[in-house]
């Protein structure tokens, strides 16, 4: 849920939520802290709100906002990105600064992680530097215990200056504690003296002659010493948030200049990298906050989370245990998927009948029914019955190893590989995601920063295979490639998928750097990748999670895509240009292209006609050499065998064929979805044109290759 403000008010952002508001019982909460500490989970606690809160890295991208009734007042929670500064180096440090020193909320309560306390301090100070109302929030409190970190919270209270609460979100533990702290320092409006840090020499020298002066020209919108620090170091930043925010009292440049250069001067700084200095003195007093208020208990150096990492993200065994997941997940997937595929058939086929049989008996005419039932009905429920279930399977299997802190490593991975693509080690996640489903990987591009990165990205997921177009795959690959090995099928036939997925990769990368060296041109930005503890996964959080936030999220696209595809499937099949329908004429058309590429013009029309959903491709291709008028389904593989052999398929058609679907322009969904995170025409026509150029290159290569050898 998106957040935009006007004004930097409170009472703005509850004017925006259509409340009325009273400033004596209702607050504004802001919610910040570093990537990973638990933060979302936190917001989904106190609101009720399910949002989606994933186990890496950067997942919050955009404030969203939440709200909750505590005794007689009403809090607004405003979810800031994770982020471990605010020194606006990137777009989450910049947002969770602005929101925190000009939206005005009432209270900010910074979420830390226990087992990372030192590190997660550095945010926490910032913070106190703008805000002197705010609330520590100490999360993960139960991994602390178990890795035997023991911490001080009343003592940390104490040198802080403010309430220090230890809770476990994930259980729901000190959340009431929580709430109760965040009510008395919204309600408090007596004046406390905040927690100072105190500097080098240098820097205390031009805090002392700036502060006053800032303080004079700014008044009292914002922390002046806070404001000193910024303009001191030469953060142009602040002064265009500033004038951002009409609101608050404006720095004019020339103010701005001449404060800047006099406290230099007379502190003696020029030259000297001030951010350096400002920095070694937060990161100084977070040492000595830990070392004062932490003590580790016997044996705590020797992690059990450090040994499993050994282990996992290796140079010798971190790529081959990731194939091995991913293929036990694909297994697990194609062997899940069949039964309930089946039930949904069965009882779809049923409510046919019985649609079929009110519409005759309405007299409703021929080419009415045809469109509503062969056409829009058949089209729909085919996709229902095959995308469900394996995105019902796997979306809890991918969300399992996500909630286990294993997505991480599989970044850790690859990073490397994807730096050498001149892209962003972050996309390996959203690659991740794409093989469920590639409009859920695109919009987890959300998750880079850069906006070249995000476009990179953004183009090439598709040339990792979604679970739309396994169902395809795993025909084919049980049918050319596993038909004959017995009971070792579906064995064979997962490891067919899993070599088309290796591929689905090294295509990624090889049209990453080609995009980075041509239309995309730059460098690879610095991400900061951390691998967070191992826990214990909630298994029924997890499904519901997933079907909630993935798999109707999806689907729901598909169906309203799949829609007026299958009236136009059912048109082209049932209306005739002399002797052949149109679809007929138009395979015959495509014929002489589709075999340079290996192919056939039926295959090729079946693509093309699949647009929407690449579920139903297959089903218009057995429509299709069956000269049928409607869409029909698979018996069983040897049937299905049997109809492709009499059409002249070979091994070769069977390889161009899979070759083809891994590589093709991206279905209706993906491309809707790529159209709206990119808001741009242009952006998606490039993701429609290079997964289609390229594995029309690729097809093209094999079948010619294989002909000039005599292979075919």
């Amino acid at each position: 849920m998106g957040l935009t403000y006007q004004s930097t008010g409170p009472a703005s952002l509850w004017k925006t939520a259509g409340v009325k508001t009273d400033s004596q019982r209702h607050f504004v909460i802001a919610l910040a802290g570093n990537p990973n500490t638990g933060k979302s989970t936190i917001f989904n606690r106190l609101t009720g709100l399910k949002q989606h809160t994933g186990n890496w890295p950067g997942k919050t991208v955009a404030l969203a906002k939440g709200s909750y009734n505590y005794r007689d007042s009403k809090f607004m929670v405003v979810d800031l990105p994770g982020t471990y500064s605010l020194f606006t180096n990137s777009a989450e440090e910049e947002i969770a600064r602005d929101f925190i020193c000009f939206g005005q909320p009432h209270v900010t309560v910074v979420v830390l992680d226990s087992t990372c306390l030192e590190r997660n301090l550095n945010l926490a100070l910032q913070i106190l530097e703008i805000t002197r109302k705010a609330v520590i929030c100490l999360n993960l409190i139960d991994e602390a215990e178990r890795k035997k970190i023991k911490i001080d919270g009343p003592g940390l209270a104490n040198l802080l200056k403010v309430p220090v609460i230890e809770t476990n979100a994930r259980a729901g533990a000190g959340l009431g504690e929580l709430k109760a702290a965040i009510y008395r320092v919204a309600k408090d409006d007596s004046v406390k003296n905040p927690f100072k840090i105190n500097y080098d020499e240098q820097i205390e020298k031009a805090l002392a002659l700036l502060e006053p002066r800032v303080k004079e020209t700014a008044g009292t919108r914002i922390n002046a010493r806070w404001a000193a620090l910024r303009l001191l170091e030469g953060d142009k930043n602040i002064l265009h948030a500033l004038n951002r925010y009409p609101d608050s009292t404006s720095l004019p440049n020339g103010v701005w200049s001449e404060l800047l250069r006099d406290a230099q001067q007379c502190a003696g700084l020029d030259g000297v990298e001030v951010q350096d200095l400002i920095a070694e003195g937060i990161v100084k007093q977070a040492e000595t906050l830990f070392s004062e208020t932490t003590v580790f208990g016997p044996g705590q150096q020797t992690s059990l989370d450090r040994k499993i990492d050994d282990i996992l993200t290796s140079k010798t065994w971190g790529i081959p245990i990731m194939l091995a997941l991913l293929g036990v997940v694909f297994w697990i997937t194609i062997k899940g998927a069949n039964y309930p595929s089946g039930l949904l058939a069965s009882g779809f086929g049923y409510l046919e009948a019985e649609l079929t049989h009110v519409l005759l008996a309405w007299n409703c005419p021929a080419w009415l029914y045809g469109i509503l039932v062969p056409g829009i009905y058949k089209t729909l429920t085919w996709v229902v019955s095959v995308m469900l279930p394996p995105m019902a399977i796997f979306f809890p299997l991918f969300t399992l190893l996500e909630d286990l802190g294993y997505l991480p490593r599989v970044a850790f991975n690859m990073d490397n590989f994807f730096k050498k693509a001149c892209a962003h080690g972050k996309q390996v996640l959203t690659m991740c995601m794409g093989f469920g489903c590639n409009a859920a990987g695109v919009i987890a591009c959300r998750i880079i920063d850069s906006p070249r990165e995000r476009l990179i990205a953004t183009v090439t997921n598709n040339f990792v295979p979604c679970n739309g177009r396994f169902p395809l795959l795993i025909v084919l690959a049980s049918i050319f490639i596993a038909g004959n090995t017995g009971p070792f099928r579906s064995l064979w036939a997962a490891l067919s998928i899993l070599a088309a997925v290796v591929l689905g990769i090294a295509l990624t990368l090889i049209i990453s750097r080609i995009l980075s060296k041509t239309i995309l041109k730059g460098m690879p930005s610095s991400f900061t990748l951390e691998l967070p503890p191992y826990r214990k996964p909630q298994i029924g959080r997890i499904v519901i999670r997933s079907i909630l936030d993935r798999t109707l999220f999806v689907l729901s696209r598909a169906v309203i895509v799949a829609a007026p595809a299958g009236m136009v499937i059912w048109l082209m099949a049932n209306i005739s240009l002399g002797d052949s329908s149109i679809l007929h004429y138009c395979a015959g058309i495509l014929h002489p292209f589709a075999r340079l590429l290996g192919l056939d013009g039926f295959i090729l029309m079946a693509f093309i006609l699949g647009l929407p959903a690449n579920e139903i491709v297959l089903p218009i291709l057995i429509m299709s050499y069956l000269s049928q008028g409607v869409m029909l389904e698979p018996d069983n593989l040897i049937m299905v065998r049997q109809l492709l052999l009499d059409n002249g398929w070979t091994w070769l058609t069977a390889v161009c064929m899979m070759l083809f679907v891994l590589n093709h322009w991206p279905c209706g969904t993906t491309l809707l979805t790529i159209r709206k995170e990119t808001q741009s025409l242009k952006w998606t026509v490039f993701s429609f044109l290079i997964p289609t150029v390229t594995g029309m290159i690729v097809c093209f290569v094999v079948a010619q290759t294989a002909r000039l050898c005599g292979l075919a």
